[in-house]
């Protein structure tokens, strides 16, 4: 039997069922949704099949019986009633002001009265007028009750977010279609709406409050994505012979509180690329407005390893206060890697979901904290064979240049350089696109070391200080560590080598002034 086509840049489930291509059955999820309640709300990072889904369920409400023989829904669906669906998708083209926005939703309704066999006057309704009539006609005409899809509600605003003031506009201009919703609640036989974030109902859905977000939802974990069954069974033939577990450990890792998933993106072209390790997913959007506003709140990003925050942080977004780890979660650069209940509080600890995101994040926050493009690579080779190798005195040498080469000029309006943070942010940032273990602000019985480093069975405990000029005659950084005792929890390890390194930079020279280390006998 032949091996099954992929459904590369395909979003439409017709398109993929006619031509025989490689689906993963998706239907158990949508029977669910029917049955389980009237109007859902999923969130999902980019190229993740959300709109496959929705057109998914398109073709289901229009009772498309034939393209779904031979999976879970069929026999269990009732064909006899065809519902009509209206679709407004968002995905095209990017508006930039609340009349652009106005002219694409009129459009949208229009298509979608064309299709339905209704007409809309726009010379005597506005757009809640024209959609609240669209979906009574609709009701009327059909004897059926409505279906709305909405899939990426909230790409008009994503591409303004940047310019607060456009993007709050254009948030009043979707709020003012979707209040509609509610309105029209009596002829409406099924919600769902998709998008990468998550905006407060205050915000944007004060007049929605029926929808059920399912973002962080068990049943529903793997709505979209693939599991690693899914894998091993369906494109067994495509992946036949790969390293299962160097494969999860690239792709794998994203949670939404049940089974974890691929990327479905990063899949297929994992497979149609002759199974080439790269950065498919994270290379097709770039994260810069999030690097800004890490550089803008001062972020201490070793604190990305180990974050803990609560429902209300991953819950929604407001454009008057973005934070920057909702966004860095909503957009698939974090992902939840534990709960845990306290204080009758759900905590959500976080991590970055897989290697793939691990080393192109950190690459971003290479280029954004210190403005270095063109020597980064050759900057990460040299601290990478150094660490690698032990080599202490090449180690610092190649810290000394990575500092050097930071372009200053980017932060004349910027104090960012003048605080401690800073320099363990950019070692953090170099060290982790490295695939090194990282663990920030290590404790121990006598106080926490700023970071110790893992890597090739090399452990490397480091501790960072700032002086405004030049340093004292004792390394203070490497006297805390011996002082306090940072590495003894490490000398027991089996490896190659322990290390302390004491680095001292001033704020004067933007440089290491003072290096000192030290090489432990774990033996001893």
């Amino acid at each position: 039997m032949p091996t099954q086509p992929l459904p590369l840049s395909i979003q439409t489930f017709r398109q993929i069922r006619d031509g025989g291509y490689c689906y993963v059955d998706k239907t158990a999820e949508a029977e669910a949704l029917t049955q389980q309640g009237k109007a859902y709300f999923l969130s999902r990072p980019r190229r993740f099949g959300k709109s496959l889904f929705v057109d998914t369920l398109k073709e289901l409400f229009e009772g498309s019986e034939a393209l779904f023989r031979g999976l879970h829904i069929h026999d269990r669906w009732d064909w006899s009633h065809r519902h009509p669906v209206i679709l407004l998708d968002f995905a095209a083209g990017v508006v930039q002001n609340r009349a652009e926005l106005d002219q694409r939703i009129r459009d949208l309704l229009n298509t979608n009265g064309e299709r339905l066999g209704i007409a809309c006057n726009w010379q005597d309704k506005d757009i809640p007028g024209c959609f609240g009539a669209l979906i009574r006609h609709a009701h009327a005409q059909s004897k059926q009750h409505v279906v709305v899809l909405i899939d990426e509600y909230d790409k008009p605003i994503l591409d303004n977010i940047e310019h607060p003031e456009r993007a709050a506009a254009l948030r009043e201009g979707l709020k003012n279609l979707y209040s509609v919703l509610k309105a029209e609640d009596a002829h409406l036989r099924f919600i769902f709406m998709t998008g990468v974030t998550k905006f407060s109902k205050v915000s944007l859905f004060s007049g929605l409050n029926q929808l059920r977000d399912i973002t962080l939802s068990a049943p529903f974990a793997t709505i979209c994505g693939y599991t690693q069954r899914d894998l091993e069974t369906l494109f067994a033939d495509h992946l036949a012979g790969v390293d299962w577990k160097h494969l999860r450990r690239w792709y794998n890792g994203y949670r939404f509180l049940g089974e974890p998933v691929y990327n479905p993106y990063d899949i297929l072209l994992f497979i149609s690329e002759g199974h080439s390790y790269r950065n498919y997913w994270f290379e097709t959007g770039s994260p810069s407005f999030l690097i800004k506003l890490f550089q803008q709140r001062r972020y201490f990003l070793p604190d990305l390893e180990q974050l803990e925050v609560g429902e209300e942080i991953l819950d929604s977004f407001d454009i008057e206060r973005i934070n920057p780890i909702t966004l860095l979660f909503q957009s698939g650069y974090l992902t939840v890697a534990k709960t845990q209940e306290r204080r009758g509080r759900l905590i959500f600890a976080l991590k970055v979901p897989n290697q793939e995101v691990r080393l192109a994040l950190n690459d971003q926050f290479i280029a954004g904290y210190t403005g270095i493009e063109e020597q980064r690579i050759r900057l990460q080779d040299g601290l990478y064979d150094s660490l690698t190798s032990g080599d202490l005195p090449g180690l610092i040498t190649v810290i000394q240049r990575l500092f050097a080469s930071i372009p200053w000029r980017n932060f004349t309006n910027n104090a960012l350089p003048e605080v401690e943070g800073y320099y363990a942010s950019v070692l953090y940032a170099f060290l982790t696109s490295l695939n090194a273990e990282i663990i920030p602000e290590d404790l121990t019985n006598h106080g926490q070391v700023d970071l110790t480093v893992k890597l090739a069975e090399y452990i490397y405990v480091i501790e960072i200080k700032l002086v405004p000029d030049q340093p004292p005659a004792t390394n203070p950084a490497l006297a805390q560590i011996q002082t306090r005792g940072y590495s003894q929890k490490y000398r027991a390890a089996t490896g190659q080598g322990l290390f302390e390194l004491g680095l001292v930079f001033s704020s004067t020279e933007r440089n290491l002034v003072q290096t000192d280390w030290r090489r432990i006998d774990q033996h001893a």
